[in-house]
């Protein structure tokens, strides 16, 4: 398992080649990337702050949830913060496990807690000036099916 909370950016080839061949005995490999978006070609920039140690640690919290409830052979967690530009990658999550199923289930349960529960702060910069990200029910609706 390895979680890394980053302002640098990362290769996601790299990454997904190097958690992949890290796996003896699983039958799946997992990976979702997500990118910053830029909905309606406004946006400039985005900042991402988090409290070090306190995001680690809820992070790696809900990775034992995960790698527990679905016998996962292994996780990767990468998530960036700091200032990102739309098409930036910010997160990678990837899971193992001996059964495509259970690594689909726990990376969707790992992204759908990413992105609703996760301690990150968003705020958007964009042409109509700045703005804090705000939860939306979709993503609490996606966590609560867990």
């Amino acid at each position: 398992m390895r979680l890394s909370v980053q302002a640098e950016a990362f290769d996601l080839g790299a990454e997904a080649n190097a958690f992949a061949a890290a796996q003896s005995g699983a039958g799946a490999v997992v990976t979702f990337t997500g990118i910053v978006r830029d909905n309606g070609g406004t946006l400039s920039a985005m900042e991402i702050e988090h409290y070090p140690g306190m995001t680690e640690k809820a992070i790696g919290a809900i990775m034992d949830q995960a790698l527990d409830r679905w016998s996962l052979a292994d996780a990767l967690i990468i998530h960036r913060y700091g200032r990102l530009a739309p098409n930036d990658l910010i997160m990678m999550v990837a899971t193992a496990a001996r059964h495509r199923a259970d690594a689909f289930a726990a990376a969707e349960f790992l992204m759908d807690y990413l992105k609703s529960r996760a301690p990150f702060w968003k705020k958007e910069y964009g042409t109509d000036g700045a703005e804090w990200v705000a939860a939306r029910d979709e993503d609490e609706d996606a966590l609560n099916r867990w």
